[in-house]
């Protein structure tokens, strides 16, 4: 085995199989790279295979759209900030816990 292989092996290794963001924000551990990211979505999961995606992928995971609706994210320690439909939200970064969307003309009642 040469040192190439050692090293692509521990990177390997590393890689999670499937990681619920909300539930290792709440645990504390470190965000590290996975197969799948477990995201909430308001009270809905979604399971992706991406380790990054923009408000508006985010917000279509649930029927939404920008036009429509605001994304904010829940950050551990953090409180919540505003998700601009272009920005990049990426999943292995520490904190990232959930996500809320509210309707830009709510209805009445």
């Amino acid at each position: 085995m040469t040192e190439n292989d050692r090293s692509q092996n521990t990177v390997l290794d590393d890689v999670e199989e499937l990681i619920d963001l909300e539930e290792w924000a709440k645990a504390g551990k470190n965000a590290k790279t996975a197969k799948i990211y477990r995201i909430r979505i308001d009270k809905e999961k979604r399971d992706v295979t991406v380790s990054s995606m923009t408000g508006c992928q985010i917000l279509a995971l649930v029927g939404k759209t920008p036009e429509t609706h605001l994304l904010s994210q829940k950050v551990r320690g953090a409180g919540v900030k505003p998700v601009a439909a272009d920005e990049i939200v990426w999943f292995d970064k520490p904190g990232v816990e959930r996500f809320q969307t509210l309707a830009l003309d709510p209805t009445e009642g």
